[in-house]
């Protein structure tokens, strides 16, 4: 009787592997296939964006110093880190990098913006971040521009 028992044994082992076999993921279509994690939940489980602004010579007194702004949510010494971080969150629902130098060889037209000059550094994005940012031609002015409010308003 054990002799019957161990050959009968085996053969249900390996019937069970087959329709365990029979049930894996690669053995599934349908109603079991995964759909890529919504943008939005990334983006929660990101870190805090954490950013360090330094501004000099806008001609505006108020405006020139350093300034730590943090997003997610918006905090910091920026003087406009509300409006600051909305900026930000634009701009990366649009997925441009504001932070990104004009390209070599751009055509910019020669005109000059003023004196201001901007470095940012720290972490966006989950990215590290380190630009510098003034109004020496007109492609530097829409630079600084396009990232109003995380940079002040500069005079020319």
């Amino acid at each position: 009787m054990s002799r019957r028992f161990s050959l009968v044994a085996p053969a249900a082992f390996a019937a069970s592997l087959v329709a365990v076999a029979a049930f894996t993921p690669t053995a599934v279509a349908g109603p079991l296939d995964l759909a890529p994690l919504p943008l939005s939940s990334l983006l929660q489980e990101r870190e805090q964006d954490r950013l360090t602004v330094t501004v000099v010579d806008t001609n505006i007194t108020r405006a020139d110093g350093t300034y730590e702004l943090r997003c997610g949510p918006a905090g910091g010494t920026h003087p406009e880190s509300t409006s600051a971080c909305a900026r930000l969150d634009e701009l990366a629902g649009e997925e441009k990098d504001p932070f990104a130098p004009v390209p070599k060889g751009q055509m910019c037209t020669m005109q000059m913006g003023g004196p201001a000059t901007a470095r940012v550094t720290g972490t966006w994005q989950g990215r590290s971040v380190d630009a510098t940012f003034s109004r020496k031609n007109g492609c530097e002015i829409s630079r600084w521009q396009n990232l109003v409010p995380v940079l002040p308003a500069a005079r020319g």
